[in-house]
């Protein structure tokens, strides 16, 4: 397939294809500094299949070397800025990535990151400033090439590998060699009517596997993405307007978090060019729902899937208020299957693991034992258990693993547990989602402290603030004598969840 960023440049070379803060970049721009880009990482040593990370907020770099990336056909490797320098340590560790590309926001975070790195690796500031000793300047770097072309006729989505946690408490890379496939691509671009003409409001996070999706699905047609650094809702229903924003995608917390405004902004806004907001990433209430429809309009489209699994279901606009609590029906191509304890297939209308079988489906990086975990005769699970009603509705109704999902991100309780076992005073622990209105669900500790030992909570909550990244930090602690156990001794976080969730209506 053509290189699509070249198509557009030499089509419409003055169309924007980026605004961010002010400032406009043409497809023409985008197209020779993503060359210099790829040009700087070949100088750098990078080739084929070899990984380049970002740290930072959503920005014009980071699409530039996005583009450049897939351009030297390097696998790009985004970071979540939240993240504490051991974190981080860890991710450029696994991932073996040979340049890290750094905001100036985050300088210190990756430079203290880097006494924990083993072996080489580039590190280049983005942006203003005088980067530290052993750093490079992406700007100086990206001046020293002149008129190159290395135009790429790779895959226009480039590979990825995106990190998402385990039961085992370490992240672990979901990796796609080769991106996309791009019958896939051309199919979601169907599914939910993008086009060339779309203004796409780029507002969440770009680490997150969904927000960079839908974001390259438009450069890849034409299209303009205004970019929000950090997700602020009034600048974003502001940017709606003053842009004439189409599409979006965003985790029902940021929908809240507009909705949430006083009411006399939102009869202000001018929203009127919203066709499609676009949402995922974690359970969207039914209240919520009516929410946006009684504002925006028939505009809502939601969809399930994960990282590993692409796009499984879709609902359609029509449907949110049809079919309350629905992640929709399956998309053409997906097999899916509902699967008991045993593995055998349950009737329509009763609960059973969800497990898909299709061509988006990710490995996990230098770890097959983890994929082949996941995986049961072809069919690929991430732990959710679903039913699906007579019309093929699917309903996600419950969580086999511990996951947490909070504001669209997954927080896997083993990580955090680890963090509370290593304190002095803690014989055990255990961390859980309980329900929180605004983000769907908040992270727990449940705690059982040492005979003769003392912590608070306030103790336990900063000694994990310091060892991991804030979304993952217990926003609250419960002290108990003991745990609920099965026979065997395991501990049963379904009966320690029950009554956090009893009368909240829903189970995720």
């Amino acid at each position: 397939m053509t290189d699509p960023l070249a198509a557009h440049a030499s089509a419409t070379p003055d169309k924007a294809a980026l605004i961010a803060g002010g400032r406009t970049v043409t497809f023409g721009e985008l197209h020779d500094r993503a060359n210099r880009f790829a040009a700087a990482m070949r100088e750098l040593g990078v080739g084929e299949g070899d990984r380049i990370t970002g740290l930072g907020y959503n920005s014009t770099e980071g699409v530039e070397a996005a583009h450049g990336a897939r351009r030297c056909e390097a696998v790009g490797v985004p970071i979540n800025y939240h993240l504490k320098p051991v974190e981080v340590a860890y991710i450029l560790n696994d991932s073996g990535a040979k340049v890290v590309t750094v905001a100036p926001e985050f300088l210190e975070v990756a430079d203290e990151a880097r006494k924990d790195v083993e072996g080489e690796r580039h590190f280049l500031l983005t942006g203003p400033g005088t980067p530290p000793p052993g750093w490079l300047s992406y700007e100086d770097l990206l001046a020293g090439f002149g008129d190159v072309d290395l135009t790429s006729d790779a895959n226009p989505l480039g590979a990825t590998m995106i990190y998402t946690s385990g039961t085992t408490g370490r992240p672990k890379g979901a990796y796609r060699p080769n991106g996309v496939n791009v019958e896939n691509v051309l199919q979601v671009i169907q599914i939910f009517g993008l086009s060339a003409v779309d203004v796409h409001l780029m507002a969440g996070p770009g680490y997150h596997s969904a927000v960079g999706f839908f974001s390259a699905l438009t450069q890849l047609l034409g299209g303009t993405v205004v970019i929000e650094k950090r997700f602020d809702a009034a600048e974003a229903l502001d940017l709606i307007g003053r842009h004439r924003v189409t599409t979006t995608f965003m985790a029902p917390t940021l929908i809240s978090r507009i909705l949430n405004l006083p009411p006399e902004q939102l009869a202000a806004a001018d929203h009127s060019s919203l066709g499609q907001i676009i949402t995922g990433a974690a359970p969207c209430p039914i209240s919520l729902k009516e929410r946006c429809i009684g504002y925006f309009g028939e505009v809502l489209w939601e969809f399930y899937g994960a990282t590993e699994t692409g796009i499984n279901t879709v609902l359609r606009p029509e449907d949110q208020l049809r079919k309350p609590g629905s992640a929709g029906t399956a998309v053409a191509g997906q097999q899916i299957r509902l699967v008991d304890e045993e593995g055998v297939e349950v009737p329509v209308g009763m609960p059973g693991e969800f497990q898909v079988s299709n061509e988006w489906l990710a490995e996990y990086y230098n770890r097959p034992d983890a994929t082949a975990g996941n995986t049961h005769d072809g069919f690929f699970t991430v732990g959710d258990i679903a039913y699906v009603d007579p019309d093929g509705y699917y309903y996600i109704c419950d969580r086999k693993i511990d996951m947490v999902i909070s504001g669209g991100v997954n927080i896997y309780p083993a990580e955090v547990e680890a963090v509370l076992f290593s304190h002095p005073a803690v014989e055990d622990a255990a961390v859980i989602g309980v329900p929180n209105e605004e983000f769907g669900e908040e992270v727990k500790a449940v705690v059982k402290l040492k005979r003769g030992a003392s912590a608070t909570e306030a103790e336990l909550i900063e000694y994990c603030r310091e060892r991991v990244a804030g979304y993952k930090r217990p926003k609250s602690v419960d002290f108990v004598d003991d745990f609920p156990r099965d026979v065997a001794g395991k501990l049963q976080k379904r009966r320690l969840r029950e009554k956090y969730w009893s009368g909240a209506g829903r189970a995720i």
